[in-house]
This record gives structure tokens, C-alpha cells and sequence, in this order.
């Protein structure tokens, strides 16, 4: 019986996950060369984008989650909306970002829905768009994530590689052995980003602040 419950959730999840993504198709191709529209699979996180239409951030499907992907995958009250947050292509173009998350039944986000605007090619053109390309002041300068898949897949598979060689998961080590974890990749450099904390801190399953401590 729990097979056929559990299979049954599977093939509904899987329904909701394809109607998300004809309206991202859908949507992208309403707005070519302007606005990049990514679904996330968030049940295969390493491997969580399954459509991207209007490619601006030069991934592609198959990459993994962003931040704010695996923020929703650890926390099932994390905001199911995130809107007009300020974003940056790989490139450095300025961009506007929505972030909407898919919840199944079971109250679990299954997947997200991400609007990349590009404002580069919209602010020069009149002082009426001014609304469109402002951002939330409420999310201040701080980037919630970075549109680019290299860093994050990268830091993902060496927290997971340093935890398994003191023999556990990324959150289940102990407090030393998780601040000796963040010391080793704040000396190999995983700090340069400004994003890389949060992400580490998510991984772990500890605070932002927590993180910075184990740096000292």
C-alpha cells in the first residue's frame, strides 16, 4: 500500500512539475532577447534545471539548483515567492529576478519557477520604465544568488567530499569538525564569493553568523 501511495505521489508531482514547465516555455518565448525563465526540478537538486527558455545566463539543462533552490529544499517555509530582487548575469549585466516555489500536497517544494529580466537593455530607454527595472529596496544590495552554475555545483561537491572523509553528511558532522571544514575552505579560497557563506551555511545547516565564527 505505501508503494502505491508513494508511487501515486511521484506521478503527481511529476504531473504539476510538466504544467510549471509549459508555462515557463510559454512565458520565455513571450519575451526573446528580454527575459530568461528557468524551471528548477528541486527533487534532483544536482541536476535540478529542467527547461530554460530564452537562455541569458548561458546554462543549460541538467545544471544544478542556485541558492535559493537548496534554501527551499532545507526549509519548507522558506518564502514560496521572492520577487523583483536584484540579480547579476555571469556576464555583469544588472538583472531583475522573481523566484516562485512549487509546493506538492504534501506541503514539500518539488520545484521553482525563475524569471531572469535583463534591465541592461530596458533602462536606458525612457524614464517611464523606471518601475519596471526597480528593484525591491527591502532586499538591499545583497545578491540572494548568483545566476551561474559552476561555483555553486563546485562548493556543493567539496563540502560533500570534506564531510565524507571525516565519515559523515554535511550536517550530520559535529560542531569542531564542521568549523574545521569551513576553516579548510575559507583557506582554499571558497570565500572569495560573497555567496559562498550563505550557501556553505545551508549545506551545513547551521547560520550565516555561525559560518563567519568558524572562519576565526
Amino acid at each position: 500500500m505505501d508503494h502505491v501511495r508513494g508511487t501515486a505521489a511521484a506521478t503527481a508531482d511529476e504531473h504539476l512539475i510538466g504544467e510549471a514547465e509549459k508555462i515557463a516555455v510559454a512565458l520565455g518565448r513571450m519575451f526573446p532577447g528580454l527575459c530568461e525563465v528557468v524551471l528548477h526540478d528541486l527533487r534532483d537538486p544536482q541536476h535540478a534545471i529542467r527547461a530554460i527558455e530564452n537562455n541569458l545566463s548561458g546554462r543549460r539543462a541538467g545544471d544544478s539548483a542556485t541558492e535559493l533552490g537548496l534554501a527551499r529544499i532545507a526549509d519548507p517555509q522558506y518564502p514560496s515567492v521572492i520577487q523583483n530582487y536584484p540579480n547579476r548575469f555571469p556576464d555583469g549585466r544588472p538583472a531583475k529576478s522573481t523566484s516562485i516555489g512549487i509546493k506538492n500536497s504534501a506541503g514539500e517544494y518539488i520545484a521553482a519557477l525563475c524569471l531572469n529580466l535583463d534591465v541592461s537593455v530596458l533602462s536606458p530607454v525612457t524614464l517611464a520604465l523606471a518601475n519596471l527595472v526597480a528593484t525591491d529596496t527591502e532586499q538591499g544590495e545583497q545578491a540572494l544568488e548568483t545566476l551561474r552554475d559552476r561555483n555553486a555545483r563546485e562548493l556543493r561537491q567539496t563540502v560533500e567530499t570534506l564531510a565524507a572523509e571525516r565519515g559523515g553528511t554535511p550536517r550530520s558532522l559535529g560542531r569542531e569538525a564542521k568549523r574545521t571544514l569551513v576553516r579548510q575552505l575559507h583557506t582554499d579560497g571558497y570565500f572569495d564569493s560573497r555567496d559562498a557563506a550563505q550557501a556553505i551555511a545551508d549545506l551545513l545547516g547551521v547560520s550565516r553568523a555561525t559560518v563567519y565564527n568558524y572562519t576565526k
